[in-house]
């Protein structure tokens, strides 16, 4: 079974909900990610180039394994349309054992 410090969210802002959802069909696909959540816009304000700019964005809530986050990451690098995309995983310190354990099975 998966410990829950094999277990991590990240996270991921897009530019749209085309590219979001094209960035989660493809993380599925390749079986880097058990679920991935499109989440409502956000403000994002950020620094960026010597100035602060503002935008809507999208973010992605990936759940994803230690063992498969090299690739993901990788993998997003490689497909996102941002010059540096956020990519941040974050430990998932508990949860339900059987969803840890499909989380485990869905990133093989």
């Amino acid at each position: 079974m998966n410990a829950p410090s094999e277990s991590l969210v990240v996270w991921c802002n897009c530019p749209d909900e085309a590219s979001a959802t094209t960035l989660a069909q493809g993380l599925l696909a390749g079986r880097l990610a058990a679920c991935v959540n499109l989440l409502p816009s956000v403000k994002s304000i950020y620094h960026w180039h010597d100035g602060v700019e503002t935008s809507l964005e999208v973010p992605l809530m990936i759940k994803t394994t230690r063992a498969a986050y090299p690739a993901l990451e990788a993998w997003l690098l490689a497909h996102h349309p941002y010059e540096i995309p956020e990519i941040i995983a974050l430990p998932i310190v508990a949860g339900s054992a059987s969803y840890l354990a499909w989380l485990a099975q869905e990133t093989q």
